[in-house]
């Protein structure tokens, strides 16, 4: 969760890192890679919400906050990322425009790769029963995952899975419907891993 300007800098740089839009240095390139990235820029936005969310103190904040989330919300519906604040860690992929549907209880971990038609759903009459989902764990198009579960580190889901029990062993491959493990690959080469890179690469 962001809770610092340190942290929203560091969010939006790994956002980054995981989309590979590491910001160009010349003014034309920049305004290019601005103007067509519609992820990129609904990822900023989404990073600039979560920190006036948690942290924005005064009444003028807190109306730029609320000015944030009308921007983030007609966002969403034009888009159809339906990913609300605070339940990402750094490093997000949003692979494609949506539908992507998350709820607001859900929480994931850092460099998830999530692609089209994902949703990320409660069990079904719960509020709050919703999915934890650990980091560098990429979601295949059209994954289903709801419930009180939890989905351990490193793990792969393939396209089209319905995931309603959790995956405790990191690493994995899980597919099909009902999930079941199907190989011991995960998710590495699937995903950027943008936290560690940062932490190798504290330059950038």
């Amino acid at each position: 969760m962001i809770c610092s300007i340190h942290d929203y800098r560091y969010y939006l740089q790994a956002d980054r890192l995981a989309l590979g839009t590491q910001k160009p240095s010349n003014m034309q390139e920049s305004f290019a890679y601005r103007f067509w990235n519609e992820t990129l820029k609904f990822e900023e936005l989404l990073r600039k919400t979560e920190y006036y969310q948690n942290c924005s103190k005064g009444k003028l904040s807190g109306v730029y906050f609320y000015y944030l989330r009308n921007e983030l919300h007609k966002r969403q519906i034009k888009l159809s990322l339906f990913v609300p604040p605070n339940c990402f860690g750094p490093g997000l992929s949003i692979a494609h425009l949506g539908p992507i549907i998350v709820n607001n209880r859900a929480r994931i971990g850092a460099n998830c790769r999530i692609n089209v038609g994902t949703v990320i759903a409660t069990k079904a009459g719960f509020a709050d029963k919703t999915p934890v989902i650990g980091d560098n764990v990429y979601i295949g198009s059209g994954a289903k995952i709801f419930g009180d579960i939890v989905i351990a580190d490193g793990i792969a889901i393939g396209a089209n899975s319905v995931v309603n029990k959790s995956f405790t062993e990191p690493n994995v491959t899980i597919a099909g419907n009902p999930a079941k493990i199907i190989s011991s690959k995960g998710s590495k080469g699937l995903l950027v891993e943008a936290t560690k890179i940062l932490k190798d690469n504290k330059n950038i």
